[in-house]
């Protein structure tokens, strides 16, 4: 059986001056479990602590990742690999609790990660980490592919599923929001279809997304779900 199933583990409040807006604005921490042949793949782990300037700065709410695996019929034992999307402290929150489990990164978030100033350190170097560190594309298990996606990070990574009814892509954090990411598709197209300038930019990896074909993209921070026009 092959399933992607998506785990609500809380929601944090970003400040109206990250906004660019007048409010602040309520963002939902979403995880993935995804359910293979091979075993059980979980994507992104949730909201960490420990640092009393983030939790007043974002004001988090979470849900305990066991709580939100045992909805699915999981614990975290069951869990054979986890993959980050980066490793910001809403993505790799629970992965402190997965020692000696493989979780995969792209080497260069990690060494990031560890200079200090882009997540909470004690989630990085646990008892028990055990990274396995990639270098760009991978395939994690057959019909499991790592793509790199920078941007949001230089180190941010989705993972592309084969599905029957074609690919999904698991994005983090690549975009906020699938409107967003729609955009970008759409800048993209009249790029492509020479449509004169003025035209905004796009990340260079959505050619390569876009050759995957994905039928559907899922999000860290927005329930809403991107699928193409028919």
């Amino acid at each position: 059986m092959q399933v992607i199933r998506r785990l609500d583990l809380g929601y944090f409040v970003r400040p109206a001056a990250e906004v660019g807006g007048p409010e602040p604005r309520v963002e939902p921490v979403l995880a993935y479990l995804v359910r293979r042949p091979e075993g059980l793949l979980l994507f992104d782990t949730g909201i960490g602590g420990g640092e009393p300037e983030t939790e007043a700065h974002y004001r988090p709410v979470r849900r305990p990742l066991p709580e939100a695996l045992a909805t699915a019929g999981v614990s975290l034992a069951d869990i054979d690999l986890v993959v980050n999307c980066h490793l910001h402290f809403d993505h790799c929150g629970g992965n402190p609790l997965f020692a000696g489990t493989a979780v995969l990164v792209q080497a260069g978030e990690l060494a990031a990660a560890r200079r200090g100033g882009h997540t909470i350190d004690a989630l990085v170097d646990f008892p028990g980490a055990d990274y396995r560190e990639l270098d760009g594309e991978a395939e994690v298990w057959p019909g499991v592919r790592v793509l790199p996606t920078p941007g949001h990070t230089e180190g941010h990574q989705s993972l592309l599923v084969d599905r029957p009814g074609g690919p999904v892509l698991l994005a983090g954090q690549a975009y906020d929001f699938a409107s967003e990411y729609g955009q970008a598709l759409l800048a993209r197209q009249a790029a492509r279809e020479g449509v004169a300038a003025p035209l905004p930019g796009y990340r260079p990896w959505l050619d390569r997304v876009a050759e995957q074909g994905p039928r559907r993209v899922l999000f860290a921070h927005d329930h809403a779900v991107w699928e193409p026009g028919e």
